[in-house]
């Protein structure tokens, strides 16, 4: 049992047990959250597409950790103008363990 589901602007597929990244989400750690936009659902012999969501399908879970990614380096440049920028940038994430998938 699988599902596909959209969360911060990017879609990504689910199983029961998993621990899933995602952009960064309003709550403290043990907190439930609900994802609800289920884009496809599928639960071992039929599929569910929506158009554009499956109607009566959650995706739940609690929230397992609240940090940050790894620091990555914007380095910006242009030749022969001697400009040269670089800034650093750590993005915030939410870390779900996900408990059910179903109505």
């Amino acid at each position: 049992m699988y599902a596909v589901i959209a969360t911060g602007g990017k879609q990504y597929k689910v199983e029961k047990g998993e621990i899933l990244r995602v952009e960064k989400l309003p709550g403290e750690i043990g907190e439930e959250v609900s994802f609800d936009n289920v884009l496809m659902f599928s639960d071992g012999e039929k599929v569910r597409i929506g158009q554009p969501a499956v109607e009566d399908i959650a995706v739940r879970g609690h929230i397992v950790e609240q940090g940050k990614a790894k620091k990555i380096i914007v380095f910006k440049y242009k030749r022969r103008k001697k400009f040269r920028k670089t800034q650093g940038h750590r993005q915030q994430f939410t870390a779900v363990k996900i408990d059910s998938i179903g109505s």
